[in-house]
């Protein structure tokens, strides 16, 4: 081999492995998988009738995962929504308080993309941040709930249907754990094959540069929270037809799990990045893990504890996440330093 040739391969050599590189650090589903595998094992070590009960499993992964997908919608643009898991109580008790179990779920999903819109209008209209606009829905929902169902359940009139919603019909899969599949499918062909919903991360990277492109910056936000609003109703719908009742106080245990989920599958709070699989990867390990600890006699409130330290884990080991926090500290530092009056 001359000089020249090898020169010329090891040129080769080294743009394959930049082009590797470069592709892992776009893959955003690494701390997920990772996080499945190690949950997966762990499970059928202690506790393998999490993987033998699977009708539980997979509901309770379907129940997470449906809020997620809709959580990581409007994360992707680099806004929060937590009103979700008041939209799930709220949307499940209209429902139930309608007799017609057809108009039921319809005024549901159309409770849930009203909810959407009024978020995106104080988001987008009004200008306020969408943490306080979503935190100040989920109380008002959380009332509207209790207001509603007179702090009490609400049984559905149509019991028999609800019971026959929650039977499995293809073997561990339950109506449930389909629309999940459905939903999954539909979102991430929206923001990878559609034009609309590629532009939520152009809207997340660089907002500025989104509006200078000429993308609907203010539509694609209303799309987002629209999708967050539906999907969170759609949960609530399936989730009052297997317990044939609303109970107001629904979804409490969700909105952490469901952003734990979206988080440790990859997504960047400040927009941008992410992936509907990385959510779905992220919502099966957390779904697995909080069905083990049930059945192991953990109470919900230590299962809170256990996820809450999963997502400070996967926060602190994103690196995007560590420069943000490297660099605000430094920041703070030297404002510190520069704050010092002088003489």
């Amino acid at each position: 081999m001359s000089q020249a040739q090898g020169i010329q391969l090891g040129q080769e050599q080294g743009g394959l492995v930049s082009r590797i590189r470069v592709t892992i650090a776009r893959r955003t589903e690494g701390r997920a998988l990772a996080l499945l595998i190690l949950v997966a094992i762990a499970t059928w070590i202690t506790e393998p009738t999490a993987f033998t009960a699977w009708e539980v499993t997979l509901g309770r992964v379907a129940l997470i995962g449906l809020v997620a997908l809709g959580l990581t919608a409007v994360i992707l643009m680099g806004e929060l929504d937590l009103s979700v898991a008041s939209t799930l109580a709220v949307c499940g008790v209209v429902m139930a308080s309608i007799d017609n179990l057809a108009l039921g779920v319809v005024a549901a999903l159309a409770v849930g993309l009203i909810i959407g819109v009024v978020n995106a209008f104080f988001v987008v209209v009004v200008g306020i941040n969408s943490f306080i606009a979503s935190l100040g829905m989920l109380f008002f929902l959380r009332g509207a709930a209790f207001v509603i169902s007179n702090e009490e359940p609400v049984r559905l009139a149509s019991r028999d249907a609800g019971i026959a919603f929650g039977k499995p019909f293809l073997g561990p899969l339950t109506p449930r754990m389909v629309i999940f599949i459905v939903a999954f499918i539909a979102l991430q062909v929206f923001v990878t094959r559609v034009r609309a919903g590629r532009e939520f991360y152009a809207v997340g990277g660089n907002r500025e540069a989104a509006y200078d492109a000429g993308i609907p910056v203010r539509r694609r936000i209303f799309t987002g929270f629209m999708i967050s609003g539906f999907v969170a109703a759609l949960a609530g719908v399936i989730n009052t037809l297997e317990r044939t009742a609303a109970d107001p106080t629904a979804g409490s245990t969700v909105l952490l799990a469901s952003f734990a989920a979206a988080i440790i599958g990859g997504v960047l709070l400040t927009g941008g990045r992410g992936s509907i699989f990385g959510t779905l990867l992220g919502a099966t390990s957390l779904g697995i893990l909080q069905v083990a600890l049930t059945l192991t006699g953990v109470q919900v409130d230590v299962q809170n504890i256990v996820i809450g330290l999963v997502l400070l884990l996967a926060v602190i080991t994103d690196p995007n996440s560590l420069r943000t926090v490297v660099g605000s500290a430094r920041s703070l530092f030297q404002g510190r330093s520069g704050s010092h009056p002088v003489g």
